[in-house]
C-alpha cells in the first residue's frame, strides 16, 4: 500500500494519497486537484473515493472539482450534510481501496461530524489512521469552531464530545498505530501543534496533554480552551463553500488572470471598492508601492493572513505580483475562497511609475539606526503573537499582535510618531500597509524585527523561567 502525506506548508496542511492494486482514495485534497489526478495516472491507478474528514474552516476543499474530473465518490462521516451527492458514512463503516480497508471511525468534538479514518492492510492489521483535525501530533482540535452551525451547541459540550472521541475511539487503539493528521504547526485549527507531522498514537499518549492518562473530563475541558483565540473571519465563510459548493477553480483562474494596464487597474480600484493587494517581497513594497495598497507577501504564511486580515472571501482584489507570480497568486487565494480578483498590474510597480502614477513607501530604518534613535519617551510597538511576546520584547514595547489590528485602531497613536517591530521584518511591514491604507502615517518601521535588534544595544526583556 502507499500512503503519501502532501503536505502545504502555507497553510500547514495536509492531504492523503492512498494507492493499492490500481486504486486510489484521496484524503482532505486542496482545490487545486491535479497533483492528485497526475498521481494516480503516475500509478496506473484510478481515483475511487474522496474522503473528507469534516467541512474545513480553514481552506476551501477539492473534493468537488476532484469528483467532477474523475467520478471519484465523495464521503463523509456520520451527520453530514452537504448539498451535494455524497456518501454519508455509518460509523464502523468500511470502504475497499484494492486490497486495504478503510474504516471510518465517528469522532464528533472539533465538529460533529468529524470522522477519523483507520487504515487495515490485506492482512487485516491496522496500519495507521487519518485523524483530520480530531488529533494533531501535540495537540487536539479546537472545539470552538463549530458552535454556529448547530442551535444550542457550546464549546464546551464539543469539547465533551472531543474528551469522549479520543478516550473511547482513539486511545483504545494499537500504541504503534501511525497517527496522519491533517495540520501542522502554524494552523489556526489548534494551538500547540508540533512541527512534526506524524507519530505513532503511543508516543502521543506519552506526550499529547490532551492524551494525559487519568485526564478529568472538567481538566481536558479548561485546558483545551485555555488561550484559544477568536477564530479567523474567514473561517465560517471556507465552512459554508464546503459544504454548499463552489465555483471551480479552472473557472476562477480564467476569469481572475486578467492583465490590465495601470489606467485600467486605476480605474478599477476606484470604481469598485477593490483592495489592492501587493504580494512581492516586503522589501520591495517598502521601497515603493501603489498607495493605500495592502502588502501580503506570498513568501510567507500568505493565504491564512489574507483570511485574516481582509477577512471576507467577497471582497473585490487587484493584485501586484512578482512576475509570472500571477496564477499562483491566484490559486492560492482561492485555497481560502478569495476568488473575486478583478486582475492583475500588468508590468507591475515599473508600468505604474512609467505611467505617470504616484508611489508611496514605508519610513524604514535598520536596527542599528534604531538603538541610536530609541530614548525613554518612544513608543515601540511590537506585533508578534503575545507568546513571542512574553519570551522577549524590548523594554516598555506595547504588543498589538497583527492579527488584531482591524479591531485595535484606536490603540495605534495618529499624531506621534511610533516604531513599529516584528520577528523578522514580515508581519510588521504587513501591519504598516495597513496602518497607512487607514491613514496613519507616523510609524517607523524596524527592519529584520527583533531578530535584527537582538545584536543591538537595545535594552530587551527576558522571559525568566520559574
Amino acid at each position: 500500500m502507499k500512503i503519501q502525506q502532501i503536505y502545504t506548508g502555507c497553510i500547514a496542511q495536509a492531504a492523503y494519497y492512498i494507492e493499492n492494486k490500481g486504486e486510489v482514495a484521496i484524503f482532505d485534497p486542496l482545490r487545486e486537484v491535479l497533483p492528485y489526478i497526475d498521481k494516480a495516472f503516475a500509478d496506473h491507478a484510478k481515483i475511487k473515493y474522496i474522503f473528507e474528514t469534516h467541512f474545513h474552516a480553514d481552506f476551501v476543499s477539492g473534493h468537488l472539482d476532484l469528483a467532477k474530473k474523475t467520478g471519484a465518490k465523495i464521503i463523509f462521516g456520520p451527520t453530514a450534510k452537504p448539498k451535494f451527492d455524497a456518501i454519508i458514512a455509518t460509523d464502523n463503516e468500511e470502504f475497499k481501496v484494492g486490497d486495504y480497508i478503510i474504516k471510518a471511525i465517528h469522532t464528533p468534538g472539533h465538529t460533529m461530524e468529524s470522522t477519523c479514518y483507520l487504515l487495515i492492510d490485506e492482512n487485516g492489521k491496522e496500519h495507521g489512521i487519518i485523524t483530520g483535525d480530531t488529533l494533531f501530533i501535540g495537540d487536539v482540535g479546537r472545539p470552538d469552531l463549530a458552535q454556529s452551525l448547530v442551535n444550542d451547541l457550546t464549546q464546551e459540550k464539543l469539547a465533551s464530545y472531543l474528551y469522549d472521541s479520543l478516550r473511547n475511539k482513539i486511545m483504545p487503539l494499537s500504541d504503534d498505530l501511525i497517527v496522519y493528521p491533517s495540520h501542522g504547526a502554524g494552523s489556526a485549527c489548534g494551538k500547540n501543534m508540533s512541527k512534526e507531522t506524524t507519530d505513532t498514537l503511543g508516543n502521543q499518549k506519552k506526550t499529547n496533554y490532551a492524551l494525559r492518562a487519568n485526564m478529568t473530563i472538567k481538566e481536558f475541558t479548561t485546558e483545551i480552551l485555555d488561550g484559544l483565540g477568536l477564530p479567523p473571519a474567514y473561517f465560517p465563510q471556507n465552512v459554508m463553500m464546503n459544504i454548499q459548493g463552489y465555483e471551480s477553480l479552472d473557472s476562477v483562474i480564467k476569469k481572475s488572470s486578467k492583465p490590465l494596464k495601470p489606467a485600467e487597474f486605476d480605474t478599477l480600484a476606484n470604481d469598485n471598492d477593490a483592495v489592492i493587494l501587493d504580494v512581492r517581497h516586503e522589501n520591495d513594497f517598502v521601497k515603493s508601492h501603489v498607495p493605500r495598497s495592502i502588502f501580503i507577501g506570498i513568501q510567507g504564511n500568505f493565504a491564512p493572513w489574507v483570511g485574516s486580515l481582509l477577512m471576507n472571501t467577497k471582497q473585490p482584489l487587484l493584485l501586484i505580483t512578482p512576475e509570472e507570480m500571477e496564477q499562483e497568486t491566484i490559486t492560492r487565494l482561492a485555497r481560502v475562497g478569495f476568488d473575486n480578483v478583478l486582475g492583475y498590474l500588468e508590468g507591475g510597480i515599473s508600468a505604474w511609475k512609467n505611467s505617470g502614477f504616484e508611489t508611496d513607501s514605508i519610513n524604514s530604518i535598520t536596527p542599528e539606526q534604531f538603538a541610536i534613535e530609541l530614548s525613554t519617551q518612544s513608543i515601540v510597538v511590537d506585533a508578534r503573537k503575545p507568546s513571542e511576546f512574553e519570551v522577549d520584547h524590548i523594554e516598555n514595547a506595547t504588543n498589538l499582535p497583527l492579527d488584531t489590528i482591524n479591531s485595535n485602531l484606536d490603540l495605534i497613536p495618529k499624531n506621534i510618531n511610533f516604531y513599529l517591530h516584528c520577528a523578522g521584518g514580515y508581519r510588521s511591514v504587513i501591519m504598516a500597509s495597513i496602518l497607512k491604507s487607514r491613514g496613519f502615517h507616523n510609524l517607523i518601521n524596524i527592519e529584520k524585527g527583533i531578530c535584527g535588534i537582538r545584536t543591538t544595544s537595545v535594552p530587551i526583556s527576558n522571559f525568566v523561567f520559574p
